[in-house]
């Protein structure tokens, strides 16, 4: 049966490195992790982190910070709780099963 576990970050940053968790550490497939912006917006976080922080362009052309990002994982016979502590332990402020 297959199940979503869905994280929201405040940094592209945070989102990227929990794909990589759950890819590398979890065996979760590629094509089962995706990530979007949380809201309506198209968004890069709610803050800038690691490279967009120290690149950060004039606040006038300054990349969107309009809301969260959301990272969903689709697994397959994976523990739920092992997903959901990667995701944590990447920064995700929410996380929730769908």
């Amino acid at each position: 049966m297959e199940n979503t576990i869905i994280g929201e970050f405040a940094t592209r940053r945070e989102a990227e490195l929990a794909v990589e968790h759950v890819v590398q550490e979890y065996g979760v497939a590629r094509g089962d992790v995706f990530v979007q912006p949380a809201g309506a917006a198209n968004s890069s976080g709610t803050r800038p982190a690691g490279a967009d922080a120290k690149t950060a362009p004039a606040p006038e052309t300054q990349q969107k910070l309009e809301g969260g990002i959301e990272v969903s994982v689709d697994f397959h016979g994976t523990e739920p709780e092992k997903i959901a502590k990667a995701l944590k332990t990447a920064g995700a402020k929410t996380v929730r099963t769908k």
